[in-house]
């Protein structure tokens, strides 16, 4: 370790430091531009420069006079004072040393700083920045009437260079700003280019060439003898770009901008394809492991946030695919059939022995429904401690994966595997327990500390049309029930039948595509949306067109009819399905008619919940729909320690969909008994991603590899799953695909100018005036969670002093127009989390917004 002085205070860093790391362990702020945590240090010798770039088409070249070419030697910012030296050096590069006297500010050094801000702000726009009301402004319009071209960017509010403009100070007889109207580049994919806003700090530069490795950018030496950063070629394409989007992380202005919005999750920002995840699943991290061949470490991840992983494998409808930033260069990536890669080739399971309840709690909860959201509660609320025990009326664990999904999406043996995975935890399975015949609701609930009502949606709802009642006509999802207890190859057959399907969900897809397995000679699907409308994935539809089922959208039913059976169906066209208020309200064209022939009619237009053993339960409510009402942020029943989720809360989802109400649920029931409600079960140890990027040619042209699949001819002739899956090699080469736009989330932040903030103490509290203003609040990790506009500043937060618990520190602004500055405030805080500060005590925002 090394001992050195900073400003007076005695710092200890261990050998080979560099002072602004010095300084920053000691929370010493030293101003700095291009210096980054995650980025090394400017080094002209490891830099060099280029002959060309490109801003655009637009070709750029060094300077011709070469004198001018001087070599980057970084912002020069970060220069401080060291006793014994004649010279400031920059704390960025020059390493600690025994005894050192390291001064951050001096009169000369604070002067030179501001020279070189000033020679940045000259190009580059800075009215905002010295705008006396610039903190909480809208930005647009401006109420100054400044020039838009004058004006800072969208990312003012959170704008690092701002933020060290503030605390440098810029010169007062900085030049104004002359727009130069360099190219803008939006036309290429996921982020712009603005090189009006760039300040040649070479932070991407570095970032792309000697972290990352894709050396897609560089500069050349312009004609003033600053950097002029750009592309290697005309387009990110041409230049080797892996959108990997770390340069845009750690651009200290707004000249490299996303051109969507980060998602957020509990506050956190995270990838498109987590966000769109309804369990949280962190895909990015599995297909790390599936690149690097570690299938066993991949299934690992999967269960930490879905414990029906081999289901999830074949029947997930994937909407993180929807949102895959890969999708906007070829293919999105296949995550789903990765998921399923990972259980094919995982050997041995390395999750299990980490699979352990924690110690018992006595508690006991009860789960009514063995379906995907009660297995999943079970399996969370076993591991923190609980009994638990699983009522449900079929003769195995399963809810509608067992009873309701054909063989050909979901093999019996994938529901087996993971069924038995969640009981071999220590649960308890009643089966052909139907409660409210076999046993009383009120006994479950007497005999357990919290119940968990999870029945699904199973009862098909009937079709208002005359002649359902003929022989004939049955309901899709009895037909489904039929095939599973037969393990989906039942003896019933509709040989040489010509079946109608009615309904446009995927439901009814199944329905149509399990009536051609069972020897249809044809289907015909009738649904009174619009083929672009139906409620089905499209892929679905696709499929079940390949295999030869008939769609026929936009028909609704008019009439069954025939002699003693089902023998023709009338229909009439739909013009519209929903109102102006999108409620449910189909409008028909009655002299638009026409008919089908049919042997046989199978309706599948909807499920609801069957919830007759609630009838005579006191309290429970239920919704128009006829759902169980529930407290959303709790998911707890008007009943004391009953909650409620999956589909029959929601109504018809998704497996992932009801595997998230089931985490919920269990987080919220583990609460309710006196836990922390935390269900985050770690099953194996992180390890540290690869910060360069891979090296593969055409890497952004690189189209998906498909998972295996049989033949449209032959699926539809067997109940045998239709996707064969991936093996070891074709699973490895479509996880290299991954962008890993997570990279960047993983960088560490700038580090920033100090903060006013003061501590949240009565000392503190004692020098605030007792005037009209804003208190902002913030916690122990300094993170600011309430904005509140006062008629007494130091009354209202002495209040809150005797009341807070959360309150670590506190910023004011006296402001007589309080509401206003509390409104800007606010926006602020929207601009830079994404969610409204969720505020201290009785603070109210909703008249606000």
């Amino acid at each position: 370790m090394i001992t050195l002085k900073i400003d007076d205070t005695e710092v200890q860093v261990p050998e080979g430091s560099t002072i602004l790391a010095a300084a920053d362990a000691a929370g010493i702020y030293i101003p700095r531009l291009c210096s980054h945590p995650d980025l090394p240090a400017v080094n002209p010798e490891t830099l060099g420069t280029w002959d060309e770039v490109y801003w655009g088409t637009q070709s750029k070249r060094p300077a011709e006079d070469t004198s001018k070419n001087g070599v980057y030697e970084g912002c020069l910012l970060c220069l401080v004072e060291i006793g014994g030296r004649a010279d400031p050096v920059r704390a960025c590069v020059t390493l600690v040393e025994e005894g050192m006297r390291v001064t951050t500010s001096t009169a000369e050094i604070d002067s030179q700083r501001r020279v070189r801000l000033k020679k940045i702000f000259s190009t580059h726009p800075h009215a905002c920045v010295q705008c006396a009301q610039r903190a909480g402004c809208a930005l647009e319009p401006c109420s100054t009437n400044v020039a838009k071209e004058e004006r800072c960017c969208p990312v003012f509010h959170v704008c690092e260079l701002r933020r060290v403009a503030e605390f440098v100070r810029i010169p007062d007889d900085t030049s104004r700003y002359r727009p130069a109207n360099f190219p803008i580049v939006e036309d290429e994919p996921l982020f712009l280019r603005d090189y009006n806003l760039c300040i040649g700090c070479l932070r991407c530069v570095r970032m792309c060439r000697e972290v990352r490795r894709a050396d897609a950018l560089g500069f050349i030496s312009g004609e003033d003898g600053e950097p002029v950063v750009g592309t290697k070629a005309p387009t990110l394409r041409e230049s080797g770009c892996q959108f990997c989007l770390s340069c845009v992380e750690v651009c200290p202005t707004g000249s490299l901008r996303l051109k969507f919005e980060d998602p957020r999750m509990d506050g956190h920002r995270v990838t498109p394809c987590v966000a769109a995840c309804p369990a949280g699943m962190d895909i990015p991290r599995y297909l790390r492991e599936i690149r690097r061949g570690e299938f066993a470490r991949a299934e690992a991840v999967i269960r930490e946030t879905a414990p029906l992983p081999r289901v999830l494998g074949q029947v997930c409808f994937h909407p993180c695919e929807e949102r895959c930033l890969r999708r906007d260069l070829s293919d999105p990536i296949s995550i789903c059939s990765l998921k399923r890669a990972a259980l094919d080739h995982a050997d041995p399971a390395v999750w299990k022995p980490r699979a352990k309840p924690r110690p018992e709690t006595g508690k006991r909860v009860a789960i009514i429904g063995a379906g995907p959201a009660g297995l999943a509660a079970a399996w969370y609320l076993r591991l923190k401690g609980h009994e638990v025990v699983v009522f449900d009326s079929g003769p195995a664990p399963g809810g509608w994966l067992r009873s309701g999904i054909p063989r050909y999406r979901l093999s019996a043996e994938a529901v087996d595997a993971d069924v038995d995975d969640i009981t071999q935890l220590g649960i308890i399975v009643r089966n052909n327990i139907e409660v409210g015949k076999d046993v009383l609701f009120q006994e479950i609930r007497d005999a357990h500390d919290a119940v968990f009502i999870a029945v699904g949606a199973r009862d098909p709802k009937a079709l208002p049309c005359r002649g359902v009642d003929l022989p004939g006509a049955e309901n899709g999802l009895d037909v489904l029930r039929d095939l599973a207890e037969g393990n989906g190859r039942g003896e019933k057959s509709f040989s040489g039948e010509t079946v109608v399907v009615i309904g446009g969900g995927n439901v009814a897809i199944d329905v149509a595509r399990t009536a051609l397995r069972m020897k249809a000679a044809e289907v015909h699907l009738y649904c009174l949306e619009q083929r672009a409308d139906m409620p089905a994935h499209e892929w679905e539809i696709r499929e079940a067109e390949q295999e030869g089922v008939m769609m026929h959208p936009g028909w609704g039913p008019l009439l069954l009819s025939g002699e003693g059976k089902v023998e023709r169906v009338d229909f009439q066209k739909c013009s519209s399905v929903f109102d102006d208020e999108n409620r449910f309200a189909p409008r028909f064209d009655e002299c638009e008619t026409t008919s089908r022939k049919a042997d046989r009619v199978l309706i599948a237009i909807g499920q609801a919940p069957d919830l007759g053993f609630l009838d005579q339960v006191e309290g429970i409510k239920r919704t128009g729909t006829g759902a169980l009402a529930v407290d959303m942020s709790s998911m707890e029943t008007p009943l004391r320690n009953v909650f409620a989720g999956g589909e029959v809360v929601s109504g018809p989802a998704s497996v992932i969909d009801a595997i998230a109400e089931g985490r919920r649920a269990a987080a919220a029931i583990d609460r309710c008994l006196g836990g922390d409600g935390d269900i985050h079960f770690p099953l194996l140890d992180d390890t540290a991603p690869d910060r360069e990027l891979s090296q593969v040619d055409g890497f952004v042209d690189l189209k998906g590899v498909a998972p295996g699949k049989l033949l449209p001819e032959e699926a539809a002739n067997c109940f045998l799953v239709v996707e064969t899956g991936y093996s070891r090699d074709e699973a490895m080469s479509e996880a290299e695909r991954c962008l890993r736009c997570d990279l960047r989330l993983l960088l560490r932040p700038p580090t920033l100018p100090p903060e006013p903030w003061l501590e949240f103490t009565a000392e503190d509290i004692a020098g605030v005036p007792e005037s009209e203003g804003v208190y902002q609040l913030l916690d122990e990790n300094k993170t600011a969670y309430a904005i509140k506009g006062v008629r007494n500043l130091r009354i209202a937060l002495s209040e809150l002093l005797e009341t807070s618990t959360k309150a670590r520190f506190f910023l004011f602004d006296e402001d007589p127009m309080f509401s206003k500055r509390e409104s800007e405030l606010i926006q602020e805080y929207l601009q830079q989390h994404g969610s409204m500060p969720p505020g201290e005590g009785d603070d109210d925002l909703d008249d606000l917004f």
